[in-house]
């Protein structure tokens, strides 16, 4: 049986977030965050759920102030 994906959990969440906020991202960061996280605990397992999303937004930590 393959093993299960280690950031599926967090990967299930954002989808969840994204639906029930008509896909507004800014509303979902926390569970963005948190998915971001799992990816880099777990960067040299291979992820599915994180292929590509550690690759996004390289630096979105920094935020502008006007």
């Amino acid at each position: 049986m393959p093993r299960k994906d280690p950031c599926q959990k967090q990967a299930c969440a954002i989808q969840k977030c994204l639906q029930a906020n008509k896909y507004i991202e800014s509303l979902c960061e926390d569970v963005i965050q948190a998915m971001r996280k799992c990816c880099e605990v777990h960067a040299g397992e291979n992820s599915v759920c994180c292929s590509g999303f550690t690759k996004e937004h390289k630096s979105t930590d920094t935020k502008t102030t006007l």
